[in-house]
């Protein structure tokens, strides 16, 4: 799954590891969904949106 995440989270100048912290999950998996490596469950999806204001179908695209 592709997404948007890194650009997001680099424009609003938030770490890895302080999104991690805000969304409840690890360093790790940041890095693993913004590699494309995982995709995130709907709950954290959901949260991941919200952080960012926006809607889950304009961060994650399915390949």
């Amino acid at each position: 799954m592709k997404n948007s995440l890194l650009a997001l989270r680099q424009a609003r100048g938030i770490s890895q590891d302080d999104l991690g912290k805000l969304l409840g999950v690890s360093r790790q998996t940041i890095i693993s969904i913004e590699k494309g490596r995982y995709a995130p469950s709907l709950a954290l999806a959901f949260k991941i949106a919200e952080h960012f204001d926006t809607t889950i179908e304009s961060i994650f695209t399915p390949e």
